[in-house]
């Protein structure tokens, strides 16, 4: 009898919790209709929490800092030339799936206007003719470099880059923490500013 109730217990242990974080099986559709979802109904909540307002305005500005590095250095100018004219690589279709519910919520309150389809089967679903259509990347994409522009842009700037992605990928790990933790409360009121948070802005 004892065993029966270990058993069951363990059942339950190992049973998925119902919850707004189970999206790992879901398709990118389902995806972006959750993130529009849940941005629709605690928009207010969202853009009235001071802290991550002060976390959304410093990653834009990390944001903006290392795509100025990209654009000094040379690189956005390869990537483009290589997705355009050379039918690219990076930016293929599955790299979508490695962005969460929270990380497309993230981008929705940056302005961004997620797609509805994709713009060409083989590429990922957030790539336009424009480029990338995403505010706030992943890591994978973020911190990939591929062999032509290690070879095309110069150590110094390089090792730049670096330095102003890491800045923006540690606001972004923040702004999606704290993000998680005013949507999950459901509007609790919790508007705690965390040292660790502070001594980043």
């Amino acid at each position: 009898k004892r065993r029966g109730t270990g058993a069951k217990r363990l059942v339950q242990r190992k049973r998925r919790p119902k919850g707004l974080h189970l999206m790992s099986t879901m398709h990118i559709e389902e995806k972006i209709a959750w993130a529009k979802n849940q941005f629709l109904r605690w928009r207010p909540l969202l853009f009235s929490d001071g802290e991550l307002m002060r976390l959304l305005k410093a990653f834009g500005r990390a944001k903006d800092a290392s795509h100025k590095v990209m654009v000094q250095a040379g690189v956005v100018d390869i990537c483009r030339r290589c997705e355009m004219e050379e039918g690219g690589s990076c930016c293929g279709a599955g790299i979508e799936g490695h962005y969460d519910e929270w990380l497309l919520l993230i981008n929705l309150m940056l302005g961004v206007d997620l797609p509805k389809r994709r713009w060409r089967e083989d590429s990922c679903f957030f790539l336009s003719n424009k480029g990338c259509l995403l505010s706030a990347r992943h890591t994978i994409c973020i911190n990939y470099l591929c062999r032509k522009i290690t070879e095309q842009i110069d150590a110094k700037s390089i090792a730049l880059l670096r330095e102003r992605e890491g800045r923006e990928l540690e606001l972004l790990f923040l702004l999606n923490e704290r993000l998680k933790m005013v949507v999950k409360a459901r509007g609790s009121g919790d508007r705690r500013n965390t040292k660790e948070n502070r001594s980043v802005l």
